[in-house]
């Protein structure tokens, strides 16, 4: 900064020392006028032929400025500021602020500060070369004075600045300007509307002002605020007929430039590309994405009418951006690895900039916007090899965008299909997200081929050893069941599956309330064939409510399991040995969710009696009532269990605050008829509180499982409920002796989560 501020220290000494022939000449034509800006003025206002380019006052001192610095009353002013650089430490290659340029130690200071109040526009218009403004009017801009730390100045002089006093006043330095100070009256030569706007005198031309009657250094505080106005700029409101104009135009380019992307990236598969064949491939889909953006912007245009804007839609430019504009490219690029790395790291990341301004920009296509996103941080995940932390970094990435668009379209199954790729290598949470993805109203078909990638490695192996002995046989008996293949190992693993669960609860703690509501969830998709029409549940629960099948009888299961195929009881055995050893840890607070979940599917199976025929006879309803009865004389409260009303927060007005397991369950096509309205709209919770575990969240899944009980008993066709006592019971034909369990209800004194003891 020294070696900085001595050489213009330098250039300003050289420059004082230059001849002064042609210095009072005009900077345009060499016409011989005054050096001062009035001169100026009146010089281009009485010719306006010579300088036709000089259309308002700003334009002209903009041109006086330029070259201000060569005339001779202001070599003495330039050497005085640059004294002060070096004293101060300050940098004079800042470009000044608008409205701020300090104008006040040049002879012509007062004509400078009446034409700025006159013309507003006229400070944003400054030359570069003129210094950034001293401490004294800097200060009046900011809240702070300058400190030692960061100025050369003398702490006397900082303080000095902000001294109303008049006592210690030095004349000669810096000081505030006050009224008081103007003892002696100046000559006027002003125009009447620059003295009545700055109420300063002006110096007659070509007097040198002495030291005492020096111009101050800043105006005051109405002076300045008058200084500071800009005025807002002018608008034109645009008409119907210009935005279709504009938009038929853009259009016309887009279809061209389109039809170029579609040619180049059909044509350029079999090729080998140079580097300069690459960037010219860059620059054509960098303007399609700009064409596109204008498209939006025009046809989106607050002004435009209802038809204009049903254009982005009618002709699917999203869609189309998308698939010309950059997924097709993206796809080239791929094919072509590792030599079009940098190049596709490069358009990724100019896509996705594209895709973050759309999503601001145009709201009307807000969800498609979310979902491109996904996807753009999806290619850079896969395309990450050498740091692990950018993988991570990219993939989490990703997968908030998906989840905010899983959020905005919950039963649409591709999204759900995108988690469950990014989800890797958590085995439990793939199966979920592939379940779901196909037991939603809109299912993503490409998921049965995309789920074989979990289900193929751990057909093929006995064991994996990334994943817990329980949670791969869980995935590789689902992997039987859906894929008819290697039915050799479904018992097998069914066995080792039962055997390792109980240990499994037990050892993961807490762990296993997020697993509990993948095993939950994963069963009930199980049970509904993974979405497969040909299921029985599936048909029965595709049925209007009140229409039941007529060739299935309610009285019994016998006639309809005979309907069912192999595969469906095979997923039944499986999922009933499951929840029998679920319902046995009933003291466990980590099987509530798991327990939670499947008594969301059973309330949605019970209003469609033709469904509930396939698994009522089956299901552990004896076990359930117990679980029921510890859950009713442990949650220490009264469950609000008496009235249909879903159980939400507890006061009135508290938005509500769903559970981990709600989110999990949200779009489920038996889960559709559960949540309330406006359940998942508390717009406080962040997307990572969502998980989190407050004991609170404990009393309020024993209330909605209670809650979920009591509607079931209300038909009493599986459970009863008895007002007297307050307990659950089971139907008479339901009623039957479990080894070792007791009739009624455990003993809470000595149960607590151990297994029940042998009581025949």
């Amino acid at each position: 900064m020294d070696k900085l501020t001595k050489g213009w220290v330098h250039h300003l000494r050289k420059t004082a020392r230059q001849e002064t022939a042609g210095r009072g000449s005009c900077p345009l034509c060499e016409a011989e006028i005054q050096p001062d800006i009035d001169s100026f003025k009146a010089h281009v206002r009485a010719d306006a032929t010579r300088h036709p380019s000089l259309a308002d006052d700003a334009d002209i001192e903009q041109a006086f400025q330029n070259v201000t610095i060569h005339s001779p009353l202001n070599n003495q002013a330039a050497a005085s500021r640059a004294s002060e650089a070096t004293g101060s430490g300050r940098s004079h290659r800042k470009r000044p602020t608008p409205g701020h340029l300090d104008l006040t130690d040049r002879p012509d200071a007062n004509d400078r500060l009446a034409g700025a109040a006159d013309q507003p526009d006229a400070g944003q218009r400054g030359s570069k070369k003129i210094c950034s403004p001293p401490a004294s009017v800097a200060q009046q801009r900011g809240s702070s004075p300058p400190t030692p730390g960061r100025s050369r100045a003398r702490l006397s002089e900082a303080v000095g600045d902000f001294d109303r006093g008049h006592a210690s006043k030095k004349l000669g330095g810096r000081q505030l300007w006050n009224p008081d100070d103007d003892s002696h009256p100046k000559q006027t030569v002003a125009r009447p509307s620059q003295s009545a706007s700055l109420g300063h005198p002006r110096r007659p031309k070509g007097h040198r002002q002495s030291p005492q009657h020096a111009a101050p250094r800043s105006v005051s505080s109405d002076s300045l605020s008058m200084s500071e106005m800009i005025r807002q700029p002018e608008t034109q409101p645009i008409s119907q007929e210009q935005l279709v104009a504009e938009v038929k135009g853009i259009y016309a380019g887009l279809v061209m430039i389109e039809s170029k992307c579609i040619e180049y990236d059909s044509s350029q598969q079999a090729k080998r590309l140079s580097q300069e064949q690459y960037h010219a491939l860059i620059a054509l889909h960098r303007s399609v994405l700009h064409e596109h953006h204008d498209f939006f912007l025009a046809s989106q245009h607050p002004s435009a009418s209802e038809a204009l804007r049903r254009l982005a839609s009618k002709y699917a430019m999203p869609a189309r951006m998308w698939r010309h504009g950059i997924h097709s490219f993206l796809e080239l690029l791929r094919h072509k690895l590792p030599g079009s790395l940098e190049h596709m790291l490069t358009f990724i990341y100019i896509a996705y900039s594209m895709m973050t301004l759309l999503f601001e920009t145009v709201p009307a296509f807000e969800e498609t916007w979310i979902e491109c996103l996904g996807d753009l941080g999806r290619y850079r995940m896969a395309i990450e090899d050498d740091d692990i932390r950018d993988r991570e970094t990219w993939t989490g990435v990703s997968r908030y965008w998906y989840s905010k668009a899983s959020d905005k379209s919950p039963t649409t199954g591709r999204l759900y299909h995108h988690l469950a790729i990014l989800s890797r290598p958590n085995a439990l949470q793939q199966l979920y997200y592939y379940a779901k993805s196909l037991c939603v109203p809109i299912p993503f078909p490409s998921a049965r081929e995309s789920v074989m990638t979990l289900f193929d490695p751990l057909l093929n192996s006995a064991s994996h050893q990334r994943l817990e002995p329980a949670d791969a046989a869980f995935v590789r008996v689902h992997g039987i069941l859906f894929s008819g293949k290697s039915k050799e190992q479904l018992e097998p693993s069914m066995d080792e599956f039962c055997s390792l669960l109980d240990g499994r609860i037990g050892s993961a703690r807490s762990n296993w309330l997020e697993a509990g509501y993948y095993v939950g969830i994963s069963l009930s998709c199980s049970l509904l064939g993974f979405g497969a029409k040909s299921n029985v549940i599936m048909q029965a629960i595709a049925e209007p409510l009140g229409e039941p099948d007529a060739s299935v009888d309610e009285s019994g299961g016998a006639e309809a399991e005979a309907y069912a195929g192999e595969t469906f009881r095979q997923a039944l055995s499986f999922a009933v040995r499951t929840y029998e050893i679920v319902l046995r840890r009933w003291g466990d607070k980590n099987t509530l969710s798991c327990l939670h979940t499947t008594m969301v599917f059973l309330l949605h199976l019970s209003r469609y009696p033709s469904a509930m025929a396939y698994i009522e006879n089956e299901y552990p309803w004896k076990l359930t009532t117990i679980m029921l009865n510890y859950l009713l004389q442990t949650i220490g409260r009264k469950p609000r269990i008496d009235t249909e009303a879903f159980p939400g927060p507890e006061k009135e007005g508290e938005p509500p605050y769903p559970l981990p397991e709600d989110y999990a369950l949200r779009g489920l096509v038996y889960a559709q008829d559960y949540f309330p309205d406006k359940w998942f709209e508390n717009e406080r919770i962040d997307e990572s509180d969502r998980y989190l575990e407050p004991p609170s969240k404990a009393l309020e899944r024993q209330e909605r499982i209670l809650w979920i009980g009591r509607r079931l008993a209300s038909s009493s066709k599986w459970l009863t409920w008895d007002e007297d006592a307050r307990l659950f019971s089971v139907a008479r034909a339901y009623d039957v002796v479990l080894a070792g369990l007791p009739d009624n209800s455990p003993d809470t004194s000595k149960r607590g989560n151990t297994r029940p003891s042998q009581d025949a």
